[in-house]
């Protein structure tokens, strides 16, 4: 029987913990604004065809799925998870810096996988901090996550601005700069020491030890991740497509901060939500908006009907995150947080790939209307969580479903 100290035990937070680790995950999530709208749109200054950029988009996703839930798992017994933080950041800007000399499609493909495998604990051991600094201090894990997402819109809308004045070639320095970043967000990570601690004189049993292998808890980790798959097309080729349909760099960039803001009033008034609407609403709201989105997409055709659609992102992936974390923290035992976000992250990535490598053959046939393949996934995703709703042991009595376990 495993014992571990309880959050009250742990004292005091390390010196600024809640500003340090919010300033930890906004590095990554600083160097995803870059990565996600514009990597594509230097690929395609290559001149590389459509499903080639799918290819190049979708390896890392793969080669993640390997490499961070192992790391997340082993960053919970290393006991720092700032060492892995800083070591992930450094590799990754070194690998980075090697895309300058890569021009054509296998030297990136391969380049850009390594990259994938260094840089894919990054993400997930970070926000292991935020739920660190929620479970022990009760620090609130929507406010410090939304200066993540604040920061994704200012690098979002700043690259933007470097693509319309200099093009696809100020690209590659912004992302390198991202993953600079990264180095310093691992050099000032707040240390949390190991997890598993001596037993104390009453041992106090953790929630749910085995929680991985239970089918309802895993049934709605699938749900969310399948559903969140579906956000692969505007992920690899909403820039490319708003181009074509003749919406300029800085516009982009605007469209993209405009999913972002709407995310960040998400996590702004997460504690009311929280309070407000159960778990299961929040996710359920998500990977149903998620269908609407997909359906409504190509029916779009300016700057200024595309708008209300990116900011149903703040259903689309705020809520259905923002519950799942939720119900992380209340069946995931305190010395598996970095696991759990790990596998989290596999789920996620897995799923993101296997969708990006569909995306890229249909989307140089159908164009705009591939957005309505990505309803399959939503839909999917929603049946998931139907039936881990449905598989809960105590769906029946009250305990399953009021707001804090339901």
């Amino acid at each position: 029987m495993t014992t571990v100290l309880s959050d009250a035990q742990f004292g005091q937070a390390p010196f600024y913990y809640r500003t340090r680790a919010a300033m930890t995950f906004c590095a990554p999530m600083i160097t995803n604004a870059l990565l996600m709208p514009y990597f594509p749109v230097w690929l395609q200054s290559l001149h590389l065809a459509d499903w080639q950029i799918g290819l190049i988009t979708g390896v890392p996703l793969i080669v993640r799925v390997i490499i961070a839930p192992v790391v997340a798992a082993l960053s919970d017994r290393i006991g720092e998870r700032a060492t892995v933080l800083f070591w992930s950041g450094l590799t990754s800007l070194i690998t980075c810096c090697a895309m300058f000399y890569s021009v054509a499609f296998w030297p990136v493909l391969l380049i850009y996988g390594l990259l994938g495998a260094f840089y894919s604990p990054y993400s997930p051991v970070a926000e292991s901090l935020l739920m660190t600094g929620a479970r022990r201090w009760g620090y609130q894990y929507g406010h410090m996550r939304m200066w993540g997402s604040i920061l994704f819109i200012v690098a979002t809308l700043a690259g933007g601005y470097l693509v319309g004045a200099h093009g696809a070639s100020s690209v590659l320095p912004a992302i390198t700069f991202g993953f600079f970043l990264t180095v310093v967000g691992g050099l000032i990570a707040p240390k949390t020491g190991g997890t598993r601690l001596k037993p104390i004189t009453e041992p106090t049993m953790v929630p749910e030890e085995r929680v991985f292998r239970k089918p309802d808890f895993l049934l709605v980790l699938i749900g969310v991740t399948v559903s969140g798959s579906s956000h692969a097309m505007l992920y690899t080729f909403s820039s490319l497509y708003w181009e074509q349909i003749g919406i300029a760099g800085s516009q982009i960039g605007l469209l993209w901060g405009a999913g972002v803001a709407a995310e960040v009033c998400v996590f702004l008034w997460s504690s009311w939500l929280l309070r407000r609407f159960s778990i299961w609403q929040l996710i359920f709201a998500g990977t149903l908006m998620s269908t609407v989105r997909w359906a409504a997409f190509p029916l779009a055709t300016d700057f200024y009907s595309f708008i209300p659609l990116q900011c149903m992102h703040a259903f689309t992936f705020a809520t259905a995150h923002l519950g799942l974390q939720r119900l992380i923290t209340q069946r995931v035992p305190g010395h598996q947080e970095a696991t759990a976000q790990g596998l989290y992250f596999f789920y996620s990535n897995i799923f993101m790939a296997v969708s990006t490598f569909f995306c890229g053959l249909v989307f140089n046939r159908f164009g705009g209307v591939s957005f309505l393949f990505m309803c399959v996934l939503s839909v999917a995703g929603t049946l998931f969580v139907l039936a881990g709703w449905l598989a809960q042991p105590q769906r029946a009595g009250a305990g399953g479903r009021t707001n804090e376990a339901s």
